[in-house]
């Protein structure tokens, strides 16, 4: 599969690049900036340039020419920037989503937050509810369209090695994850077609990545 990935620099996407290539798959990151593109190519990832919150969707739809899948990892950040919250973490998924019906891609994987279903306590800061909001609402849009989405829900992510072993399933608590483990799910759900219109939690566990895949599928 050609599979782009939006919010292609991102500190999982660049994980997920050499798993992909590794897979047999081809990387398309797409980014906001061309200073980027040779570090991406050196990890296999073919390189395009789209601008997430100020493209629209025929931008979008053209960036995934070609491609058979759309990953959507792309984050607003750490930034103390409430209004980007919804223009990335929101905005970005719906016209992806958008893009990929609009191109003719069906699979879609989605990277979001554990437990943003559940209401913030009332002391919560603005920065955070935006976040939880616009993850929420991104994730609660992609599964009434049309898509073979399938949302991933990690917990609170670390810069530490991969496990290789994680919990995977719609009802597990939260807990710490690795980004590396996280972009190992994505890879392996890629290539899970049967994984399409399940939503599920992730955090660090003690189940190899493949086998926490096939058990959430009953498999």
């Amino acid at each position: 599969m050609r599979v782009a990935v939006v919010g292609g620099h991102g500190q999982i996407a660049r994980l997920l690049h050499p798993l992909l290539v590794a897979a047999g798959h081809q990387p398309v990151a797409l980014v906001r900036r061309e200073d980027q593109r040779s570090a991406l190519e050196a990890l296999g990832a073919e390189v395009r340039l789209l601008d997430i919150e100020n493209d629209d969707v025929d931008a979008f739809a053209r960036a995934f020419a070609g491609c058979d899948a759309v990953v959507f990892s792309a984050g607003g950040g750490p930034d103390g920037n409430a209004a980007r919250k919804r223009t990335v973490d929101l905005e970005g998924s719906l016209k992806s989503a958008a893009a990929a019906a609009l191109a003719g891609i069906d699979r879609f994987v989605q990277i979001s937050a554990i437990d943003v279903d559940r209401p913030v306590a009332p002391d919560t800061g603005e920065v955070w509810a935006a976040y939880v909001a616009a993850k929420r609402d991104a994730d609660a849009a992609l599964r009434a369209g049309p898509l073979d989405w399938t949302i991933l829900r990690p917990g609170r992510l670390t810069d530490a090695p991969a496990t290789g072993q994680v919990a995977l399933g719609p009802d597990v608590a939260r807990g710490d994850v690795t980004r590396a483990d996280v972009a190992a799910v994505v890879a392996a759900v890629l290539d899970r077609p049967e994984s399409a219109r399940h939503q599920w939690n992730l955090v660090g566990g003690d189940v190899p990545v493949a086998e926490a895949v096939a058990a959430a599928l009953g498999s």
